[in-house]
Formats: structure tokens, C-alpha cells, sequence
């Protein structure tokens, strides 16, 4: 999966679709606080078929060149759940999913699913921005019991902080596209100008610290 055409042309779609969103001068608020020119919703692609199926086929393609020794599959809640799902129907594997918080009834399960023992567990995730949540996933399912072998997810954004404690965790993670080739597309389908790209590129560096 290090097709740069492939990158492109789903960073295009997820673009046309508006599952990404651009806007540097009425900047979008994360669930962290963080201000953003960039929004991603990957939750949008799950109602285009054609798209579905090209992220889930690329999904697949990361399974297979990179954790082939995968047995579980983990969905993180809620956005990685139907994406963990749809590789897990392809390739017959079981699936499980990580909760954000035990359930607050019955079981207090933080893990929903069966999960055995020692399997190895490849995490899926949409969206990977701080890491903070995805991170949190893969040690709830080592406090379970289980060998996390790596993270998939669609897209990145590419933070040195977040490329910092996915190393610290020993956490392996292959992503469909990222923000360099968002930016690129962008570029050159004219949905931002230089200017714009300038500011994209200083968020990109200190985004905790960055004002419109």
C-alpha cells in the first residue's frame, strides 16, 4: 500500500465527499480544545458504497503486506468499529471493540466482543490525530490480555508528538493517506490557494499553540 496514487486519489475523495473539510479563516474546535483549519469525518465515507469498498480493499492490502499474522481484529469506538467490522467480514477473522468507557451496566465491559488470551490483535481506527484515544484502545486490549501487533487506520495527520508516543507505545501504525497528500490535492484540484497552504503547513507544526 505505499501506492501514492492510491493516497491521492482517496485523499480526493474524502475531499469531494467532504468526509475532510478546509477552512483557515473559521477554524473548526477538536473534542481536544485544539483549533483546526482542517476537520475530519470519516464517518461520511460509510455512506458512499464505492468509496466503502476502496477503503476497506486498502484496509485489507495493509492487513495483508504488513500484520499478516493478524487473528482479532479491534475496532476503536465508535468511528474504527464499522471499518474493523467490514475487514473482519472480508477476511473472516473475529472482531471485537474497544469502548472510550466501560459500560456503565451489566458487565462493565471495556471490551466488547471475545477476545481470547495471548491473540494477536490488530487495532482499527479512522482518524489518527494526537493518538491519545487510539493509544488508549490498544493498552485497554494488552491490560485484556491480548498481543497488539499494530494499528491501521485511513488517515493521519501526521503530528511529531503523535509519531512520538505511537514509538513510545511500540505501536506499529500504517495509515491510506495522510495530511501531506491531502494538501498536495488540495493544491492542485484548487480547493485552497498558497496562502492557505502556508497556514495549513504552520498548523500542521505547533497545533496546540496555533490561532487563526
Amino acid at each position: 500500500m505505499e501506492n501514492n496514487t492510491y493516497k491521492e486519489k482517496l485523499a480526493e475523495q474524502l475531499l469531494q465527499i467532504k468526509a475532510i473539510q478546509l477552512n483557515t479563516t473559521e477554524p473548526f474546535t477538536w473534542a481536544s480544545g485544539i483549533k483546526s483549519p482542517v476537520y475530519c469525518d470519516n464517518r461520511k465515507l460509510l455512506s458512499y458504497p464505492e468509496i466503502r469498498n476502496m477503503v476497506k480493499n486498502g484496509l485489507v492490502s495493509l492487513l495483508n503486506e504488513y500484520f499478516p499474522q493478524t487473528e482479532c481484529i479491534a475496532g476503536v469506538a465508535t468511528a474504527g468499529i464499522p471499518h474493523g467490522a467490514l475487514i473482519a467480514d472480508a477476511l473472516n477473522l473475529p472482531f471485537v471493540y474497544v469502548r472510550s468507557k466501560p459500560k456503565e451496566h451489566g458487565l462493565t465491559n471495556m471490551i466488547e466482543g471475545d477476545l481470547k488470551h495471548g491473540q494477536r490483535v490488530l487495532v482499527v481506527e479512522d482518524t489518527i490525530s494526537t493518538g491519545g484515544s487510539s493509544l488508549k484502545a490498544a493498552n485497554d486490549l494488552r491490560a485484556a490480555g491480548a498481543e497488539v501487533i499494530g494499528m491501521i487506520a485511513i488517515y493521519k495527520y501526521g503530528f511529531e508528538s503523535a509519531k512520538k508516543r505511537f514509538e513510545d507505545e511500540g505501536v506499529i501504525l500504517k495509515t491510506l493517506t495522510n495530511y501531506d497528500f491531502l494538501i498536495r490535492v488540495a493544491q492542485e484540484k484548487k480547493y485552497i490557494n498558497a496562502e492557505e497552504i502556508a497556514t495549513l503547513q504552520q498548523w500542521r507544526q505547533n497545533p496546540t499553540t496555533w490561532k487563526p
